[in-house]
């Protein structure tokens, strides 16, 4: 009972162990030059409703904003991920790792609703100084998983983390998935997007100009190989003319452009990205893969499925404890599927907590977690493993001394497996030639 007891608290500790993720890539990128300032955001993700909204300004000494984004978070209402508004400020958030620690800011008003508040800074602020004064009124550290950096007309710039707000003013500045506070240069260019940006700015003279944004847009944004996806939408927001160029899923060839006076001359309006474009053929299937991310009946069937593996191997268990009674099922066979059913159940849990690997390449690497790392190697098992039980299993069918719901256990148990292996070649969890 004792070793029972311990098998059960190592299964947890590795469940809650496989269930760390890893933060989204995305990047950013700020250029002063000639007293124009121009900045470049490239919100990279799997999501497939991205829009681009403008909002007029609803008091008299507020201003109107447009904004971009695709993380819907409620109906009609997406979480704005970059923007400008009327006086040319503008900003852009991306998701990074801050410890988490004591909450100085517990005494401070509380952020109740994130789209709200994000697109409240653009309405009622029109420089960096107006940003940090509004920011100190709210606990920030409500956006613990990420950073935030707010650039005005002249190309100062602020700095938001979960604990600490920093200002610059640098002529050019880059940024990627880490707070620079607690991240030190050889880290971030551990990041290929940061590095290429860095790098791009250092071997060309800077320039404002919308050919050289597009550029570095370019040079930063993402393509992985196994789905194509990557960079959903780029856009580059020029502070001094109050115009924003949109780029589509990382194509870089062809822009949609908007005037922030003109829109907002047409009234409050959301506009669908990709509708603004020619179809592209990789967003198309990314539109058209499915995920327990994007079908929750597909999280739930994984759920279900993880039960009923852990159910199979108690009830093939149960005849070796006891006493007088023919074993259903001989020792190490049953040994080899227990063990397989519940790597498969720690494998569920993993693919219902992390969107990421159904997008990077396979085997799965995850940067902080051996264990999910590790465990993308259990679909290969499965595979090696499913014939020898398989055929394990066709033998005690036909076997007249196994019971009839030992039988109707192992079946049931071998189709699930199936399953599990359509689903993860569906996935693409055994394309390690990608």
């Amino acid at each position: 009972m004792k070793r029972n007891k311990s098998h059960i608290v190592l299964l947890v500790l590795l469940l809650l162990s496989l269930s760390r993720t890893e933060v989204q890539s995305c990047s950013m990128y700020k250029i002063t030059v000639d007293g124009k300032t121009m900045v470049g955001c490239n919100h990279d993700d799997w999501l497939t409703t991205p829009k681009i909204w403008f909002e007029n300004a609803q008091q008299p000494n507020e201003y109107g904003a447009g904004f971009s984004g695709a993380r819907e978070v409620s109906r009609n209402r997406t979480a704005p991920q970059s923007g400008m508004n009327t006086a040319g400020l503008a900003f852009s958030r991306l998701a990074s790792y801050y410890p988490s620690q004591p909450n100085p800011f517990a005494n401070r008003l509380k952020i109740t609703d994130e789209a709200e508040y994000l697109t409240n800074i653009l309405h009622q602020c029109a420089t960096v100084a107006d940003v940090k004064r509004y920011i100190e009124q709210y606990d920030h550290s409500f956006f613990i998983d990420g950073v935030f950096i707010y650039i005005d007309s002249l190309g100062d710039y602020l700095l938001v983390e979960p604990y600490q707000i920093l200002e610059g003013n640098d002529p050019a500045y880059v940024l990627a998935n880490f707070c620079p506070s607690i991240t030190d240069n050889e880290q971030a260019r551990q990041m290929e997007r940061y590095r290429n940006g860095e790098d791009f700015l250092k071997k060309h003279p800077m320039r404002s100009s919308l050919a050289y944004c597009t550029a570095l847009s370019d040079t930063m944004h993402v393509c992985r190989k196994r789905n194509g996806d990557g960079t959903l939408i780029s856009s580059i927001w020029d502070t001094k003319d109050k115009t924003v160029h949109l780029y589509f899923y990382h194509v870089y060839d062809s822009a949609v452009r908007f005037s922030l006076v003109e829109e907002l001359a047409k009234g409050d309006h959301i506009l669908s990205i990709p509708e603004l474009f020619p179809q592209n053929a990789e967003f198309e299937r990314l539109v058209n893969y499915k995920t327990p991310f994007n079908i929750p009946e597909l999280r739930i069937l994984l759920v279900v499925l993880a039960g009923f593996l852990a159910l199979f191997a108690l009830l093939l268990g149960i005849p070796m404890f006891w006493k007088n009674n023919k074993l259903a099922i001989s020792f190490r066979p049953f040994i080899a599927m227990a063990a397989i059913n519940l790597l498969l159940v720690a494998y569920l849990f993993v693919l219902v907590t992390n969107k990421y690997i159904f997008y990077f390449d396979a085997p799965f690497k995850h940067r902080e977690s051996i264990l999910i790392s590790a465990s993308s190697y259990i679909p290969f098992l499965l595979l090696v493993t499913i014939v020898p039980l398989v055929y394990q299993s066709y033998q005690k069918l036909k076997s007249a001394e196994v019971k009839l719901w030992t039988k109707t256990t192992l079946v049931s148990n071998t189709l699930v497996y199936v399953f599990l292996l359509a689903g993860f070649s569906y996935w693409g969890l055994y394309s390690i030639w990608a």
